[in-house]
Formats: C-alpha cells, structure tokens, sequence
C-alpha cells in the first residue's frame, strides 16, 4: 500500500497527483517511441528530437511520482535523493540540446530536409491537446495542494507544449512553402533552446539552499 507524505483530508487530490504523474509517463512512452520512429523515417531532426525530449519528460514525473509515494520519515534522505534525480534529469536535458543541435547543423550545411512535415503536424497537434489538459489538470492540484513540486511539475509540461507549438510551427510553414527545407532544422534548433532552459533551470534549481524537488522547469 502506497503511504503518501501529504495530510489525510487532501487525500482525493493526492490521488489525482499520483494519477496525473501516471498518465503523464505513460503518455510521453507512446508519444516518445512514436515521434521518434516518425522523426527517423521522415528524415526530421525536429520530430526526432521531439521524441527523445518525451523520455525526459518521463524521467521527471517518474522523480515526482518518486516523491508524492515515498514514506514520511528520512526527510533529508528523501530531498538529497531528489536533488540527484533533478540534476541528472538537467543533464538528460543538455545532452538532448548538445544532439539536436548537431543535427540541425548537419542538415542545414548538407540541404536535407524531411520527406513529409504531416508527421510532425499530426505529432505536434495531439501532444497540445493532451498536454494542456495535463498541464491544467497540474496547476490545478498543485494549488490545492500547496505544493510547489507539483507547481514545477506543471512548469515542465507548460514546456512541453511549448515544445509541441514549436514543432507545429515549424513542420507548418514547410507544409505551405517547400522551398523553405530549412524549415525544419530551424524548428529543430528552437526546439534546442527552449531545451536547454529546461535543462540550466533544473540544475540551477537543483544547488539552490531552498531547493525542496521537482524538476526545476519554468
């Protein structure tokens, strides 16, 4: 039986986190295997990269579900444990910059581009869809919970959409002027950036004195 840290009288929002923490992994698993053999297939750097970030996403709910089950007691045990998965989850993070990067730069300084943008069109809307029910679904119960782990864990799906309005940006605009191959790599390489400010805020979160979990997004 799962024995949560959170008082008794919250106990339906506790489970509601728990789920949401859930969902959230096993969304972003579909969607990461998904976007990421579409992104192969078609040759997009962006759709790739797009799916490689979905399994970052999976490490940092599976740091808060971590934490919305562990036992009471061992604070201190349980917050330097957390630091660690927060700093290695950053780190996922500025690797998956360093890749998408180079591979943007490779497909600009070669003129490839992607077979097909549909993928990532079709990709990018679903992921917005469920992702902001997700993300409203978080803000939700951190509010009610006063819990400013669970706001961070909100912070980090606001930042998957963004993510996804990215990449729907992007894959638009080479769907309507396929002259612009660039398209793509550009999308890629915006993709990067907002990455890697995912990335530096978690490990700068993760040092801080006040630090107290969550992923360190937003």
């Amino acid at each position: 039986m799962l024995r949560l840290p959170l008082a008794q009288p919250n106990a339906a929002m506790q489970r509601r986190a728990l789920w949401l923490a859930q969902a959230t992994i096993a969304w972003n698993v579909v969607e990461g295997l998904v976007a990421m053999g579409l992104g192969f297939s078609e040759e997009s750097v962006a759709l790739f990269g797009f799916g490689v970030d979905s399994w970052v996403e999976v490490g940092s709910a599976a740091v808060v579900y971590w934490k919305l089950t562990r036992p009471s007691g061992c604070a201190n045990t349980q917050l330097r444990q957390e630091r660690q998965a927060t700093r290695w989850i950053s780190a996922l993070f500025l690797l998956l910059v360093l890749g998408t990067s180079v591979g943007a730069g490779l497909q600009l300084a070669t003129g490839a581009h992607p077979s097909s943008s549909l993928p990532s069109v079709v990709v990018s809307l679903v992921s917005l869809c469920f992702m902001g029910f997700l993300w409203r679904a978080k803000k939700r119960v951190a509010s009610a919970l006063h819990s400013r782990t669970l706001e961070m864990d909100a912070a980090c799906s606001l930042a998957c959409i963004q993510l996804s309005a990215v990449l729907l940006g992007g894959s638009l605009v080479y769907v309507i002027l396929p002259a612009l191959w660039w398209a793509d790599a550009a999308a890629a390489l915006a993709l990067a950036a907002l990455i890697a400010r995912e990335g530096w805020g978690g490990w700068v979160a993760s040092g801080r004195p006040d630090f107290d979990g969550g992923c360190g997004c937003g």
